[in-house]
């Protein structure tokens, strides 16, 4: 008998009742380290005081009143987005799904606007993830993705990961754009070199293809910069947000250049809970904080501490790890056995990660994680490594 919430997850036998900072706790009080922060979404930890008074500031003022409406907290997190970013334009989404969607028609609407409809053709990379939609599903081309989806949303080209050589072969005048996440996280906390994408954006600038970068993952904060495309020097056309932004709470965007949304007018899109004054009101105290120099600064001075106490944990454990990679906060474990070993092992541990393709093992704690956690961190992950070769 199928079960009351959709079996399409794996669920770990775990239930947390609240969150306190880096650590989710149980009803029983059992207090688990929690590097995965809901999958790099809680980017200032469970029950952050300040995005808490946000949220119950605006829960007393108006939740909900759709996009019919102009919504002063949507326009403010906007300009926040905008003064920080490439951008000149912003649209809110509930999820990176949602926003992956948009950014794929965005693409779409650019080159008909332009009296071109028919280049379609959208360059992405083996081992992306952009979301679930049917859209989404087709950029990314992955087998577990696709099976069973078909017809797939034509008008997608994957090539293989870092293959720069592979990209240049097909890039064309007929390429309406390349999509790729600057640091791919499902598929095993993988960065694109600077230099790679640095030439990216110049073969899109020679063909007049479009860049859209995926940042829902490594965005916000999570790199050390604010987002992760900022260590090339790059600007893309169009960028999709969303995990971090809302720090637990919903959210997701997409932005873009005035050039690359120019054809988006009203009725080309719409979302009815899109940007609505609750999430918008925590968004932007997320941004307030995260964007801060400072913050960034510590982000990037956590991250060389966690990486270095890694080193030493690998070194530790040659039958288990085989090495780290990554920037500030989004680091990955490289691992000799399989992932879900060692996260199944963390529980008994108390400790939540999260697996990813490329034999990786996830660490995305939250992004003020403090130096003692940090160190506690690497002690369970040390002792559920122990257990496991044992």
């Amino acid at each position: 008998m199928i079960s009351h919430v959709l079996p399409t997850y794996n669920r770990a036998p775990l239930s947390f009742e609240r969150g306190e900072g880096s650590w989710a706790i149980t009803a029983d009080g059992t207090r688990y380290l929690d590097l995965g922060a809901g999958i790099a979404v809680n980017v200032l930890g469970h029950a952050n005081p300040e995005l808490v008074a946000a949220l119950t500031e605006q829960a007393g003022k108006i939740w909900h009143v759709s996009n019919l409406y102009q919504i002063a907290q949507q326009e403010k997190l906007a300009s926040q987005l905008v003064e920080a970013t490439f951008a000149d334009t912003v649209f809110f989404t509930n999820s990176g799904t949602e926003a992956a969607e948009l950014a794929i028609k965005m693409i779409r609407k650019y080159w008909d606007h332009a009296g071109d409809p028919d280049r379609i053709e959208v360059l992405t990379f083996e081992g992306a993830f952009h979301g679930r939609s049917t859209g989404a599903i087709a950029a990314s081309g992955a087998e577990k993705m696709v099976k069973g989806f078909g017809p797939l949303m034509p008008g997608f080209r994957t090539l293989p990961w870092g293959d720069l050589e592979a990209l240049k072969a097909v890039m064309s005048d007929r390429t309406a754009a390349v999509m790729l996440e600057p640091v791919q996280g499902e598929g095993g906390i993988r960065p694109i070199a600077d230099e790679d994408l640095r030439a990216i954006r110049q073969l899109c600038d020679e063909t007049g293809a479009l860049l859209v970068l995926d940042e829902v993952q490594c965005g916000v904060g999570r790199t050390g910069r604010l987002f992760a495309h900022e260590y090339s020097g790059v600007t893309p056309d169009v960028m999709m947000i969303a995990k971090g932004i809302g720090g637990g709470f919903p959210l997701g965007a997409v932005l873009a250049s005035e050039k690359a949304a120019a054809a988006m007018v009203a009725g080309t899109h719409g979302s009815t809970y899109g940007g609505n004054p609750l999430a918008c009101a925590v968004g932007s105290r997320v941004m307030e904080i995260v964007a801060e120099p400072e913050f960034l600064a510590e982000v990037n001075r956590k991250g060389g501490l966690f990486r270095q106490k890694l080193e030493g944990l690998i070194a530790a454990h040659p039958d288990v790890f085989k090495g780290v990679r990554g920037q500030g906060l989004m680091l990955g474990l490289k691992c000799k056995v399989a992932p879900v070993d060692l996260v199944r092992a963390g529980y008994d541990r108390h400790i939540l990660t999260v697996p990813a393709a490329d034999n990786t093992l996830r660490l995305l704690p939250p992004l003020n994680i403090s130096d003692a956690d940090i160190a506690e961190a690497v002690d369970r992950l040390d002792q559920a490594a122990s257990d496991l070769a044992a």
